[in-house]
Protein backbone atom coordinates (compact mmCIF):
# COMPACT_ATOMS: atom_id res chain seq x y z
CA UNK A 1 0.00 0.00 0.00
CA UNK A 2 1.21 3.26 -1.39
CA UNK A 3 2.57 5.27 1.97
CA UNK A 4 2.46 9.09 0.63
CA UNK A 5 0.83 11.09 -2.11
CA UNK A 6 4.04 11.00 -4.42
CA UNK A 7 3.70 7.14 -4.48
CA UNK A 8 0.68 7.91 -6.64
CA UNK A 9 1.03 11.33 -7.89
CA UNK A 10 0.86 11.85 -11.81
CA UNK A 11 4.14 13.16 -12.20
CA UNK A 12 7.15 13.25 -10.17
CA UNK A 13 8.13 15.88 -6.92
CA UNK A 14 10.01 18.95 -8.67
CA UNK A 15 11.56 19.30 -4.89
CA UNK A 16 11.95 16.71 -2.50
CA UNK A 17 12.81 17.11 1.23
CA UNK A 18 13.57 13.14 1.21
CA UNK A 19 16.77 14.09 -0.97
CA UNK A 20 18.21 16.29 1.59
CA UNK A 21 21.40 15.15 2.54
CA UNK A 22 21.46 15.86 6.50
CA UNK A 23 19.52 12.80 8.64
CA UNK A 24 18.46 15.49 11.43
CA UNK A 25 16.80 17.82 9.00
CA UNK A 26 14.05 15.82 7.46
CA UNK A 27 13.07 14.22 10.80
CA UNK A 28 9.76 15.76 11.34
CA UNK A 29 7.92 16.09 8.30
CA UNK A 30 8.36 15.23 4.12
CA UNK A 31 7.86 17.81 1.59
CA UNK A 32 7.22 17.56 -2.15
CA UNK A 33 6.39 20.50 -4.13
CA UNK A 34 4.49 19.21 -7.36
CA UNK A 35 3.27 20.85 -10.38
CA UNK A 36 0.85 18.32 -12.84
CA UNK A 37 -1.27 18.99 -15.71
CA UNK A 38 -5.22 18.25 -15.18
CA UNK A 39 -5.64 14.68 -13.54
CA UNK A 40 -6.57 12.26 -11.42
CA UNK A 41 -5.03 9.95 -8.47
CA UNK A 42 -6.45 6.99 -7.42
CA UNK A 43 -7.78 6.00 -3.88
CA UNK A 44 -6.46 5.40 -1.49
CA UNK A 45 -5.55 5.01 2.13
CA UNK A 46 -2.63 6.22 3.66
CA UNK A 47 -0.42 5.28 6.94
CA UNK A 48 0.68 9.03 7.16
CA UNK A 49 -1.12 12.50 7.45
CA UNK A 50 -1.17 14.51 4.08
CA UNK A 51 -1.13 18.90 4.14
CA UNK A 52 -1.85 19.66 0.86
CA UNK A 53 -0.78 23.68 0.29
CA UNK A 54 -2.60 25.07 -2.74
CA UNK A 55 -0.10 28.08 -4.70
CA UNK A 56 -2.03 28.26 -7.68
CA UNK A 57 -2.93 32.04 -8.09
CA UNK A 58 -6.08 31.06 -10.40
CA UNK A 59 -8.82 29.48 -8.71
CA UNK A 60 -9.71 26.01 -9.98
CA UNK A 61 -12.42 23.10 -9.68
CA UNK A 62 -11.10 20.17 -7.69
CA UNK A 63 -13.50 16.94 -7.26
CA UNK A 64 -12.33 14.99 -3.54
CA UNK A 65 -13.51 11.54 -2.69
CA UNK A 66 -13.19 11.27 1.08
CA UNK A 67 -14.74 8.00 2.43
CA UNK A 68 -16.58 7.91 -0.66
CA UNK A 69 -18.19 11.25 0.06
CA UNK A 70 -17.42 13.68 -2.75
CA UNK A 71 -16.54 17.06 -2.35
CA UNK A 72 -16.48 19.06 -6.04
CA UNK A 73 -15.32 22.52 -5.14
CA UNK A 74 -13.11 25.75 -6.24
CA UNK A 75 -9.74 25.34 -5.07
CA UNK A 76 -8.39 29.17 -4.23
CA UNK A 77 -5.04 30.63 -3.89
CA UNK A 78 -3.83 29.95 0.05
CA UNK A 79 -6.32 26.83 0.61
CA UNK A 80 -5.59 24.03 2.68
CA UNK A 81 -6.74 20.52 2.43
CA UNK A 82 -5.79 18.01 5.47
CA UNK A 83 -6.28 13.99 5.35
CA UNK A 84 -5.72 12.87 8.37
CA UNK A 85 -4.34 9.25 8.59
CA UNK A 86 -6.71 6.71 7.85
CA UNK A 87 -8.82 8.57 5.56
CA UNK A 88 -9.79 6.96 1.93
CA UNK A 89 -9.22 9.76 -0.40
CA UNK A 90 -8.62 10.50 -3.79
CA UNK A 91 -8.59 13.46 -6.66
CA UNK A 92 -9.62 15.15 -10.05
CA UNK A 93 -8.30 18.56 -10.70
CA UNK A 94 -9.31 20.04 -13.54
CA UNK A 95 -6.26 22.68 -13.82
CA UNK A 96 -2.74 22.78 -13.69
CA UNK A 97 -2.06 22.00 -10.37
CA UNK A 98 0.94 24.31 -8.13
CA UNK A 99 0.51 22.36 -4.77
CA UNK A 100 3.15 21.59 -1.51
CA UNK A 101 2.37 17.71 0.14
CA UNK A 102 3.97 17.81 3.67
CA UNK A 103 3.47 14.30 4.96
CA UNK A 104 3.89 13.40 8.42
CA UNK A 105 4.51 10.11 10.38
CA UNK A 106 1.24 10.42 13.14
CA UNK A 107 3.99 9.29 15.67
CA UNK A 108 6.39 12.05 14.73
CA UNK A 109 3.75 14.35 15.36
CA UNK A 110 2.50 12.84 18.90
CA UNK A 111 6.30 13.07 20.08
CA UNK A 112 6.87 16.46 19.14
CA UNK A 113 3.36 17.86 20.47
CA UNK A 114 4.02 16.08 24.26
CA UNK A 115 7.93 17.31 24.48
CA UNK A 116 7.63 20.69 22.47
CA UNK A 117 4.49 21.56 23.37
CA UNK A 118 3.16 20.06 26.11
CA UNK A 119 0.23 18.70 24.38
CA UNK A 120 -1.75 15.61 24.31
CA UNK A 121 -2.98 14.65 21.22
CA UNK A 122 -6.55 13.20 20.43
CA UNK A 123 -5.93 9.51 18.86
CA UNK A 124 -7.26 10.97 15.83
CA UNK A 125 -4.49 13.90 16.17
CA UNK A 126 -5.16 16.00 13.01
CA UNK A 127 -9.13 17.17 12.20
CA UNK A 128 -9.98 16.19 9.15
CA UNK A 129 -10.04 19.72 7.04
CA UNK A 130 -11.40 19.52 4.03
CA UNK A 131 -10.37 22.86 3.02
CA UNK A 132 -10.07 26.18 4.92
CA UNK A 133 -8.03 29.04 4.31
CA UNK A 134 -4.67 29.97 5.85
CA UNK A 135 -2.16 32.23 4.39
CA UNK A 136 0.34 32.61 7.24
CA UNK A 137 0.50 28.71 7.28
CA UNK A 138 1.09 28.34 3.48
CA UNK A 139 3.75 31.25 3.52
CA UNK A 140 5.09 29.25 6.21
CA UNK A 141 5.06 25.83 3.55
CA UNK A 142 6.20 28.29 0.85
CA UNK A 143 9.75 28.88 2.85
CA UNK A 144 9.83 25.04 3.68
CA UNK A 145 9.71 24.66 -0.33
CA UNK A 146 12.25 27.02 -1.32
CA UNK A 147 15.38 25.77 1.42
CA UNK A 148 14.78 22.99 -0.70
CA UNK A 149 16.36 24.65 -4.00
CA UNK A 150 19.97 24.77 -2.43
CA UNK A 151 20.92 21.58 -1.72
CA UNK A 152 23.82 22.29 1.01
CA UNK A 153 23.75 22.60 4.72
CA UNK A 154 22.29 25.96 5.01
CA UNK A 155 19.45 25.07 3.21
CA UNK A 156 19.24 22.15 5.70
CA UNK A 157 19.37 24.12 8.46
CA UNK A 158 16.65 26.58 7.37
CA UNK A 159 14.40 23.77 6.76
CA UNK A 160 14.59 22.24 10.01
CA UNK A 161 13.84 25.13 11.67
CA UNK A 162 10.83 26.03 9.42
CA UNK A 163 9.58 22.72 9.66
CA UNK A 164 9.25 22.90 13.74
CA UNK A 165 7.82 26.49 12.68
CA UNK A 166 5.51 25.30 10.57
CA UNK A 167 4.38 22.19 12.88
CA UNK A 168 3.54 24.19 15.99
CA UNK A 169 1.48 26.54 13.60
CA UNK A 170 -0.53 23.51 12.34
CA UNK A 171 -0.66 21.72 16.23
CA UNK A 172 -2.12 24.99 18.01
CA UNK A 173 -4.47 25.78 15.48
CA UNK A 174 -5.56 22.60 14.08
CA UNK A 175 -4.19 19.48 16.63
CA UNK A 176 -6.99 17.76 18.27
CA UNK A 177 -6.29 17.71 21.63
CA UNK A 178 -7.36 14.60 23.88
CA UNK A 179 -10.65 15.33 25.52
CA UNK A 180 -10.05 16.58 29.32
CA UNK A 181 -11.73 14.77 32.26
CA UNK A 182 -13.55 16.76 34.70
CA UNK A 183 -15.22 15.14 37.35
CA UNK A 184 -12.30 13.64 39.18
CA UNK A 185 -8.05 13.95 39.21
CA UNK A 186 -7.77 10.70 38.55
CA UNK A 187 -6.97 10.93 34.67
CA UNK A 188 -3.91 12.28 33.67
CA UNK A 189 -4.68 15.17 32.01
CA UNK A 190 -2.96 18.01 29.90
CA UNK A 191 -2.48 20.08 32.60
CA UNK A 192 -0.83 17.48 34.74
CA UNK A 193 1.42 16.73 31.51
CA UNK A 194 2.58 19.67 31.58
CA UNK A 195 3.46 20.02 35.27
CA UNK A 196 5.38 16.67 34.65
CA UNK A 197 7.02 17.50 31.44
CA UNK A 198 8.24 21.08 32.83
CA UNK A 199 9.76 18.88 36.09
CA UNK A 200 12.12 16.87 33.78
CA UNK A 201 13.17 19.81 31.60
CA UNK A 202 14.59 21.63 34.47
CA UNK A 203 16.01 18.35 36.12
CA UNK A 204 17.25 17.18 32.48
CA UNK A 205 20.80 16.65 34.80
CA UNK A 206 19.83 15.34 37.74
CA UNK A 207 18.03 11.87 39.15
CA UNK A 208 14.38 11.77 38.67
CA UNK A 209 12.18 9.29 39.98
CA UNK A 210 8.86 7.94 39.71
CA UNK A 211 7.88 9.80 43.27
CA UNK A 212 9.19 12.81 42.22
CA UNK A 213 6.68 13.38 38.76
CA UNK A 214 4.07 11.65 40.87
CA UNK A 215 4.11 14.46 43.29
CA UNK A 216 4.09 17.23 40.54
CA UNK A 217 0.72 15.59 39.20
CA UNK A 218 -0.74 15.19 42.63
CA UNK A 219 -0.94 11.57 42.84
CA UNK A 220 0.09 8.20 44.88
CA UNK A 221 2.80 7.02 42.49
CA UNK A 222 1.62 3.67 42.03
CA UNK A 223 -2.11 5.47 40.57
CA UNK A 224 0.52 7.70 38.29
CA UNK A 225 2.86 5.23 37.21
CA UNK A 226 -0.53 3.61 35.70
CA UNK A 227 -2.44 6.60 34.30
CA UNK A 228 0.94 7.63 32.87
CA UNK A 229 1.15 4.36 30.53
CA UNK A 230 -2.36 4.37 29.95
CA UNK A 231 -2.05 7.86 28.27
CA UNK A 232 1.20 8.39 27.06
CA UNK A 233 1.86 4.64 26.12
CA UNK A 234 5.38 3.67 28.40
CA UNK A 235 6.32 3.92 31.80
CA UNK A 236 7.94 7.15 33.20
CA UNK A 237 11.26 6.21 33.45
CA UNK A 238 10.65 4.73 30.40
CA UNK A 239 9.71 8.09 28.97
CA UNK A 240 12.29 9.96 30.89
CA UNK A 241 15.02 7.90 28.92
CA UNK A 242 13.91 8.84 25.32
CA UNK A 243 13.60 12.37 26.65
CA UNK A 244 17.21 12.45 28.12
CA UNK A 245 18.12 10.37 24.82
CA UNK A 246 16.16 12.67 22.74
CA UNK A 247 17.82 15.77 24.07
CA UNK A 248 21.48 13.94 24.07
CA UNK A 249 20.70 13.71 20.27
CA UNK A 250 19.63 17.15 19.76
CA UNK A 251 23.28 18.69 22.06
CA UNK A 252 25.39 16.47 19.37
CA UNK A 253 24.66 18.45 16.38
CA UNK A 254 26.45 21.34 18.68
CA UNK A 255 29.66 19.68 16.51
CA UNK A 256 32.69 20.64 18.83
CA UNK A 257 30.36 20.03 22.66
CA UNK A 258 32.28 16.71 24.13
CA UNK A 259 30.13 14.17 24.38
CA UNK A 260 30.95 13.72 28.07
CA UNK A 261 29.35 17.06 28.52
CA UNK A 262 26.11 16.26 26.55
CA UNK A 263 26.40 13.18 29.16
CA UNK A 264 26.05 15.25 32.09
CA UNK A 265 23.87 17.68 31.09
CA UNK A 266 21.53 14.90 30.19
CA UNK A 267 21.76 13.41 33.63
CA UNK A 268 23.85 9.87 32.88
CA UNK A 269 26.47 8.99 35.52
CA UNK A 270 29.04 8.82 33.24
CA UNK A 271 30.02 8.44 29.68
CA UNK A 272 29.78 4.64 30.00
CA UNK A 273 26.05 4.99 30.97
CA UNK A 274 25.26 7.38 28.69
CA UNK A 275 26.85 5.33 25.66
CA UNK A 276 25.21 1.84 26.86
CA UNK A 277 21.17 3.72 26.77
CA UNK A 278 22.07 5.77 24.10
CA UNK A 279 22.69 2.48 21.46
CA UNK A 280 19.59 0.99 23.83
CA UNK A 281 17.44 3.72 22.37
CA UNK A 282 18.69 4.69 19.28
CA UNK A 283 20.97 1.37 17.96
CA UNK A 284 23.82 3.55 17.40
CA UNK A 285 26.40 4.52 20.15
CA UNK A 286 26.67 8.53 20.65
CA UNK A 287 29.94 8.71 18.26
CA UNK A 288 28.34 6.83 15.60
CA UNK A 289 24.79 9.04 15.95
CA UNK A 290 27.07 12.17 15.73
CA UNK A 291 29.03 10.82 12.66
CA UNK A 292 25.86 10.32 10.69
CA UNK A 293 25.05 14.43 10.94
CA UNK A 294 27.76 15.44 9.43
CA UNK A 295 27.55 16.57 6.11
Amino acid sequence: MPLRYRDVYPSAPLLNSDALDHPSAAALMSVQYFQAEPDTMPEEVFREHHILLNLQDEPHRVQNWRDGELRDFTFNKDDIIVTPAGIRSSWRWHARSDVIVITLDPEKVERFAQTELGLLLDTQQLSDLPQFSDPDLCSAGVILRDALVADDISSAVMFEAMSRVFLVKLLQRYGKRRPEEIALSSKFTSQKYRLVLGYIQSRLDQTISVDDLARQAGMSPSHFSRVFKETLGSTPMQYVLAYRIEQAASMMQEANRPLGDIALACGFADQAHFTRSFKQVTGKTPRQYRASLAP
